[in-house]
């Protein structure tokens, strides 16, 4: 089932939580609603779940007007956060209390819902718990029984709510990889909120990144990640460097070095900046005969490098700015590079955007 929200307005008082929100999930698609705390995503997937009316705008599912629609009538599968399991019931009478206290002509058998749960429970991989209790799984045991409750209603729509942030690093990131193949296998329509961008760019087909109550960008994790329309977006989605300066037709000029920016060909003597990933930053050895164009003194305060990349931290010369690189281990230990001395970097690759003031001043 697809799912529209036209024109989707919310206030808490003074608070704008969402402000004029459009959007269109495809279905069978699994989205995730990305972005810093307070930027809207819960309270939207709260309002297309029926649990909070907008103040303004519609929810359609599947081609349906469904604004008016109480949440049991919409028939939406929630997960929150902190499970939410019945703590006096077995793992068992948990999935199967969906199915028990459904209206008497739509409510399955015993035997049915025996059957039912059985087979959520093999799906989600904790069949041999059904007699237990939720004090006694771990927390990853309960969020999979949580998300098996709700997927026993058959709904027709997923929504799951910062599912696993209350668990360890290392749990979380099983239990996304198991979430995408479920999904793969079911096809719910499903959205998801999260502040956490490797979560977001893991597991969903498609990213809603939200910034105070707005959409800031939709697309694919790819697409969001390599071409971000906004400095917010490019600051959001993981570490990046920025390199303030001079635009003037075409080009860059930050501390000293002249860097492409083609996008800006037009640009006339105004304010940008260049956000630069860490893993394009170039670095190399300094020599008191290499020219000044050639990248920017920096020295180098720190370096990590266990595993397969060295993550770099340096500090300009000009200005005593932190720059972060990253680079192979091999490439690193190559290098001989020592902590304290003077390296060249510079930019492979950087997008350029004007900054607000001067586009004020152009306009």
């Amino acid at each position: 089932m697809g799912i529209e929200v036209n024109n989707i307005g919310k206030r808490f008082g003074d608070f704008v939580a969402l402000d004029d929100v459009s959007l269109n999930f495809p279905q069978g698609e699994l989205t995730a609603l990305l972005g810093p705390s307070g930027c809207g995503k819960t309270t939207l997937l709260r309002i297309i779940a029926g649990l909070e009316p907008p103040d303004s705008g519609q929810v359609f599912l599947d081609g349906e007007d469904a604004s008016s629609h109480h949440v049991r009538e919409r028939q939406v599968g929630f997960v929150f956060q902190h499970y939410a399991l019945f703590k006096h019931m077995s793992v068992f009478d948990n999935i199967a209390f969906g199915l028990r206290v459904k209206p008497r002509k739509q409510r399955p058998s015993e035997a049915q819902i025996r059957r039912k749960v059985m087979s959520l429970l093999e799906l989600v991989q904790l069949d041999w718990l059904a007699e237990r209790y939720p004090p006694q799984l771990s927390g990853g045991q309960r969020q999979r029984i949580a998300l098996a409750r709700a997927l026993a209603v058959e709904p027709r729509v997923l929504l799951l709510d910062e599912p696993f942030g209350a668990l360890d690093a290392k749990v979380r990131k099983e239990l996304r990889r198991w979430l995408r193949n479920l999904h793969d296998e079911l096809h719910v329509t499903s959205i998801f909120v999260t502040h956490d961008q490797e979560e977001a760019l893991e597991v969903a087909d498609r990213i809603v990144l939200m910034n105070k109550g707005k959409v800031a960008q939709v697309g694919a994790p790819d697409e969001v990640y390599n071409h971000p329309a906004s400095p917010f977006v490019y600051g959001f989605l993981g570490n990046v460097n920025l390199f303030h300066g001079r635009v003037h037709e075409g080009a860059l000029e930050a501390g000293g070095i002249v860097l492409d920016a083609p996008d800006h060909a037009d640009a006339r003597d105004v304010q940008g900046t260049g956000f630069v990933r860490p893993h394009d930053i170039e670095v190399r050895r300094y020599t008191k005969e290499a020219p000044g164009e050639a990248g920017i003194a920096a020295r180098l305060r720190r370096a990590h490098a266990i595993g397969p990349l060295a993550q770099l931290e340096l500090e300009r010369a000009d200005n005593a700015q932190l720059i972060e690189a990253v680079m192979s281990a091999e490439r690193y230990a190559q290098l001989g590079l020592t902590e304290g001395e003077t390296l060249l970097v510079r930019p492979k690759r950087l997008r350029v955007f004007i900054n607000e003031a001067s586009e004020g001043e152009r306009a």
